[in-house]
């Protein structure tokens, strides 16, 4: 429209226009039902991707949050990354009061400039432009535009519409021009409980969601990914760092990364190689010969991050690592597999979603995914996986760091989704046992034995390198406690790798554990496992619940009561069973002066519905309630 005014009528309109746009950018203008439960609301984000050619890509964004209270300062964030292959062409960005009026304006040359990573890596060429802003008062909103090049097609932005909980969207949009008609590929994930517009063709991709409400958190939900909408984008002909591939899916993507992967990567001196073959003579099982080679690594490197270029991507040659000694996931798992083809074991590099959301590659849809490297060593449908950046995990074992997900397994005739382990319920046990001796003065004397297998030894693997400070400290302030005034007088730790299980034999003391007076001893059952988690309370639960983790405690414990006092009438058995788990306690009279406590609890892992919430609820209340159970004896006229 303003094409067609006159330069006159432009010029009369022009104050009207710049004072329009102020308006917009009141906070007063911001739907009411927008604001509810919101710390900050979306008033605008879009994001604009024009694939050019093959290895030329231009990426507009234009984002305008306002700021509610302190809570949404983290949806404000303004900045930029880049790298050797990308250029930021635009960037601004400017501050406006909860009135709409600027407070500040910032260009190109304004935004700090620093590594995109942490001290951890030896080497980036990954670096951040952004502003630091302190707001000095609530609401305001930030406008912050920029603009980038890249030849890494590879990865074309996702889009989230919605990227946190009590967060409003009143307007976003996503958007990719494809003027050279590449094949192009979208998935939608969790569309279908929302409000998107989808104006898509063949060629070009267009959505845009308007006035989403925020979403509260709440506990024991599932992943925000797997509740909320976002999508992924990918073309069948790319680049990656000036590298062209092509592919139709995940078999052919994984030959293009083998080939250029391999690159002379996997080369080792004739040297070296005689050395593990050394070490492995006379083994005849490869599975056998992958242990030796495997604390053969573990003893000679250790982990340190590369992210520079295509090294982000691709590999360090095993030759590098060999002789420095370090490398990051990418370089020490191909370094591993480099040495185990030396002795005949065939291994596959693998590229994961690592962390404790368990996150997959996703099986449908190929492309540029993951952000760790193991390595995948094919036995006979019985997989074996290694986790080669540490110097201290067993052999095959994962932890919750990349079980129980999809990977992609790169092999040299291309690419294979497998899924890696799953530690799940049961497997993941801890057995106590012990002996537990009453005092006449309330204090109480203990011999444990603790055993934990599977996520439980996870949790517990690393003990073995505190020092005797770190893990009285541990024990006080974090396993146990809820005990006041306890002492841990002896502790002797076993991890054995081999069978992957933690023993912990630990000798302790409380004082004025129990309530005594002239009648009665009064004690706490549960001394050294007391299970007192119960999720919070909603009125109206408005998300699924998740169990992210099952697992089972078995504790079994002779408790020693003090001379002049009798054993009397012990609790009744309870039992507890529910889809969620199960937990029982039992008493046993073994003499006039010992009992034996056996507990057992079982939580499954799993998705409920919304409405099983309360009965989850209801049964960890049930369980909290019979941790604190308590015995009372009494003392012998």
């Amino acid at each position: 429209m303003i094409k067609n005014i006159t330069p006159k009528l432009f010029f009369l309109f022009l104050p009207f226009l710049s004072f329009s746009q102020q308006i917009n950018f009141s906070s007063l203008l911001i739907p009411s039902e927008l604001k509810e439960n919101a710390n900050a609301v979306v008033r605008d984000n879009s994001i604009e991707v024009t694939i050019e050619n093959v290895d030329e890509m231009v990426v507009t964004k234009r984002k305008v949050v306002t700021v509610l209270n302190k809570l949404g300062n983290g949806y404000a964030s303004m900045q930029e990354g880049y790298d050797n292959d990308t250029k930021i062409t635009k960037l601004t960005a400017i501050i406006y009061d909860a009135l709409g009026s600027k407070i500040d304006k910032y260009s190109k040359n304004d935004f700090l400039d620093v590594s995109a990573v942490d001290g951890g890596t030896l080497y980036s060429d990954s670096r951040v432009k952004y502003i630091d802003f302190t707001p000095i008062s609530y609401p305001y909103t930030v406008v912050f535009e920029s603009e980038y090049k890249t030849s890494s097609t590879g990865f074309i932005p996702s889009w989230y519409p919605v990227n946190g909980y009590f967060l409003s969207v009143e307007n976003s949009s996503y958007k990719v021009n494809n003027p050279q008609n590449f094949t192009i590929r979208k998935k939608e994930n969790n569309f279908n409980s929302f409000s998107i517009e989808n104006t898509s063709n063949e060629f070009e991709v267009s959505y845009k969601m308007n006035n989403q409400k925020a979403v509260e958190y709440e506990n024991n939900a599932p992943l925000f990914s797997d509740i909320m909408p976002w999508l992924l984008v990918g073309v069948n002909e790319f680049a990656l760092k000036k590298i062209k591939g092509k592919a139709n899916n995940w078999r052919e993507f994984g030959k293009w990364r083998y080939d250029y992967l391999k690159n002379g990567n996997d080369y080792l001196s004739d040297e070296v190689k005689q050395d593990v073959i050394n070490l492995v003579e006379g083994v005849t099982d490869p599975v056998e010969k992958a242990k030796i080679v495997y604390k053969y690594m573990q003893n000679k490197t250790r982990y340190i991050s590369v992210q520079e270029g295509v090294g982000g991507w691709m590999p360090v040659p095993a030759r590098e690592v060999d002789k420095v000694g370090y490398g990051d996931c990418k370089g020490l798992t191909n370094y591993t597999k480099t040495l185990l083809d030396a002795v005949g074991v065939k291994s596959h590099y693998s590229v994961i979603w690592a962390g404790d959301d368990q996150r997959s590659v996703e099986k449908d849809f190929f492309g540029m995914q993951g952000n760790h490297v193991i390595l995948n060593i094919p036995n006979e449908g019985n997989d074996i996986w290694l986790e080669c950046t540490s110097q201290t995990i067993p052999f095959g074992f994962l932890g919750d760091f990349t079980d129980d997900r999809n990977a992609l397994v790169i092999t040299p005739e291309g690419g294979i989704i497998k899924r890696t382990p799953a530690y799940k319920d049961e497997t993941n046990l801890q057995e106590s046992k012990g002996t537990i001796q009453l005092k006449p003065d309330g204090s109480l004397i203990a011999d444990l034995k603790i055993v934990s297998k599977g996520i439980q030894y996870d949790d517990k693997s690393y003990y073995d390198v505190f020092s005797r400070e770190e893990l009285d400290k541990n024990y006080k302030s974090n396993v146990w406690s809820y005990n006041n005034n306890l002492e841990v007088e002896s502790v002797d730790l076993i991890n054995d790798k081999e069978k992957v299980t933690f023993t912990e034999d630990i000798k302790a003391s409380i004082k004025n554990y129990a309530s005594v007076n002239e009648q009665e001893y009064l004690f706490r059952v549960n001394v050294f496992n007391k299970n007192s988690f119960v999720p919070k309370r909603y009125r109206s639960r408005k998300l699924p619940l998740k169990i992210s983790r099952g697992y089972k405690d078995v504790d079994e414990y002779e408790i020693k009561i003090p001379e002049d006092y009798t054993l009397s009438a012990l609790p009744i058995e309870k039992i507890l069973d529910t889809k969620f788990g199960s937990y029982k306690i039992a008493f046993t009279k073994i003499d006039d002066t010992t009992l034996k406590y056996k507990k057992t609890l079982l939580i499954k892992e799993g998705v409920y519905p919304k409405e099983d919430y309360k009965l989850y609820r209801s049964f960890r209340r049930s369980i909290a309630k019979s941790e604190n159970l308590r015995i009372a004896i009494i003392k012998n006229k």
